[in-house]
């Protein structure tokens, strides 16, 4: 199912550290790409995955095993480390059962770029046009946007901490202007 790589040796590059701003590549994660409907379901879903699956927009939820974000009405991501994605992956089936629905493993689709630090946020700002202010975009925020000419999904885990799901072969573009911006940071 998942390979035990990292996905930097993907983007052939090594991570990026400044006193203020890191980016580095998180390691390969199960990715489940959700449509359901039924409430019913989602609540089993959500048990099953020691979770309540966010209802609330643009919202993250953390598990022991799993977070599911919220990416619309009857839509989330769901993400596990890579050694629990056999066990996710079996809980998630049997919970939804044959309720309507769409569960597709999307793991080898995208790459996870850890951005942390003080300027974190101002790192990201200059190519994503949300206001990424703590008022606006808290920590268990998440959202569908933009780096740059790339969509990615955009998750504050901490106020100086965001994890950016880049497809894979846009992630060597999307470090490029993490780099870029580093750079001019640290001028």
């Amino acid at each position: 199912m998942l390979e035990p790589a990292s996905p930097l040796d993907a983007l052939d590059a090594a991570p990026l550290r400044t006193p203020r701003l890191q980016v580095a590549a998180e390691p390969i994660a199960l990715r489940l790409s959700l449509r359901l409907r039924d409430e019913a379901a989602v609540d089993r879903l959500g048990a099953a995955l020691g979770l309540a699956l966010p209802r609330e927009a643009c919202r993250a939820a953390d598990g022991a095993d799993a977070s599911a974000l919220w990416l619309g009405p009857d839509e989330w991501l769901l993400v596990s480390r890579a050694e629990a994605a056999k066990v996710l992956a079996a809980r998630a089936a049997e919970a939804i059962g044959d309720t309507p629905h769409s569960l597709v493993d999307v793991s080898h689709r995208s790459v996870t770029l850890r951005v942390e630090g003080a300027d974190a946020a101002l790192a990201l700002n200059a190519f994503c046009p949300l206001d990424l202010g703590l008022a606006a975009f808290p920590p268990g925020a998440v959202t569908r946007t933009v780096l740059g000419k790339t969509e990615i999904v955009l998750w504050r885990e901490a106020p100086d901490r965001f994890l950016v799901d880049v497809w894979r072969s846009f992630a060597p573009y999307a470090l490029g202007l993490l780099r870029e911006e580093a750079r001019s940071l640290a001028a």
